[in-house]
């Protein structure tokens, strides 16, 4: 190979020009960037994963804080008689809790569910009925 063809490939970087020595050694640096970019790529996923994975413990820690005037309430059941001209109405707006309960709807079908009752209007009097409650107390 000449001077000139020497310089030719220098300024082009044309692999057909290069001896095994050089293609040797190019290939090899090849091989170290794609093996360096590759452990670049895992370490930034494995920090990525920790990161993840420390604020999923971290978010899951402050879930289950509670404050300090926190105080729970336990579901009990009591039993009601149902008076003559009662209504399954006027049985849970008496012992409605506002807190536990979305709407009294709700806790009437609660009602209806203990107590096995297809027809709200088909009370009878002198009848028990279980009625849910919360209390703050354990018992």
């Amino acid at each position: 190979m000449s001077e000139a063809m020497r310089a030719a490939v220098s300024l082009y970087n044309d692999p057909r020009f290069f001896s095994e020595a050089e293609v040797r050694i190019r290939n090899n640096k090849l091989r170290r960037q794609r093996i360096f970019r590759r452990q670049v790529f895992l370490l930034g996923l494995a920090s990525a994963l920790f990161i993840f994975v420390f604020i999923l413990f971290a978010s899951s820690i402050m879930a289950d804080a509670q404050s300090d005037e926190f105080r729970p309430s336990f579901k009990y059941y009591r039993t009601v008689t149902v008076h003559a001209n009662d209504t399954l109405w006027d049985i849970a707006s008496q012992n409605y809790p506002d807190e536990e309960y979305s709407s009294i709807r709700e806790y009437m079908s609660e009602i209806c569910k203990v107590n096995s009752i297809s027809d709200a209007s088909d009370l009878k009097a002198g009848e028990s009925l279980i009625v849910p409650y919360y209390s703050t107390e354990f018992k």
